[in-house]
């Protein structure tokens, strides 16, 4: 059986070196397999799409007039992506080019899985935490900050070596259906910053099909180098999260989530 055809969205914004890099660990041997790869630059100012531009003249570069975050950025790469299977890659993540035709196969014989993530590892080969998890419900929440707050440890074991089935994965390396992205649609720009890979996997699990994180697969994902201070950082997912509960789960849980919030991030400074 031979591989789907496939596109490739990366996904970059003031992040010349690290694309240029991810770019060079499949680029070249994809290419010559026909696949179409596909560069999404958010108005960056450090000469990434000229770069690119240069040393990978047959990647289709796009160029935004603003920044349009994770969900606005990826949508534009994904009306322009042809491939029966659609990539969506961070600027940060270095994956082998077998790898990436890998986790294509397996959509191919997997035919009621609508999108699969790769094995996301650190720099230094360590699993990568939060690389995967349940639908963040208010029991899930309650359960997972009482463990936090009582040093406990994750809930998940990220050191798996077999795929799983899961609610959602993240969306820095995912090999995703053209026929479900058609059916489910594009990511929710809503969300400025987190939580809309969990909306789109909740999308597709709604619409019939399966979500599968595979560890087999292994990808280094280095990881931040987009994502603004940690302060900001919370403060957006925060208000992501809201945003998800508004969408998902009603009025009533959008008001238990907003109560719940405030003394869970005073007892989280504590701790810190």
């Amino acid at each position: 059986m031979t591989t789907p055809s496939a596109s490739i969205i990366v996904l970059s914004y003031n992040t010349c070196d690290l694309t240029l890099h991810c770019l060079a660990s499949f680029a070249p041997a994809l290419h010559g397999r026909g696949w179409q790869i596909i560069v999404v630059d958010n108005a960056s100012t450090d000469g990434s799409t000229e770069a690119v531009q240069q040393q990978y003249p047959f990647v289709e570069v796009i160029s935004s007039d603003h920044n349009r975050g994770f969900a606005g950025g990826n949508n534009l790469g994904l009306r322009q992506a042809q491939g029966e299977v659609v990539f969506l890659l961070n600027s940060d993540v270095l994956a082998a080019a077998d790898t990436l035709q890998a986790l294509a196969y397996e959509l191919q014989i997997r035919p009621d899985v609508g999108l699969i993530s790769a094995g996301l590892h650190t720099a230094e080969g360590e699993a990568q935490a939060f690389a995967y998890g349940d639908d963040p419900t208010l029991t899930y929440l309650l359960w997972r900050g009482a463990q936090a707050l009582l040093r406990r440890g994750p809930l998940h074991h990220w050191d798996i070596d077999q795929p799983i089935e899961t609610d959602w994965v993240s969306g820095a390396c995912i090999a995703v259906r053209q026929q479900a992205i058609r059916q489910v649609g594009l990511l929710d720009e809503r969300f400025g910053l987190y939580f809309e890979d969990n909306d789109w996997c909740l999308r597709f699990r709604q619409a019939g099909w399966r979500i599968v994180y595979d560890p087999r697969y292994r990808v280094t994902h280095l990881g931040g180098a987009s994502q603004p201070q940690r302060r900001v950082a919370n403060q957006l997912y925060y208000a992501s999260m809201v945003k998800f509960y508004a969408k998902h789960y009603g009025a009533f849980n959008t008001l238990l989530l907003r109560l719940a919030l405030a003394p869970y991030k005073l007892l989280t400074a504590l701790r810190r």
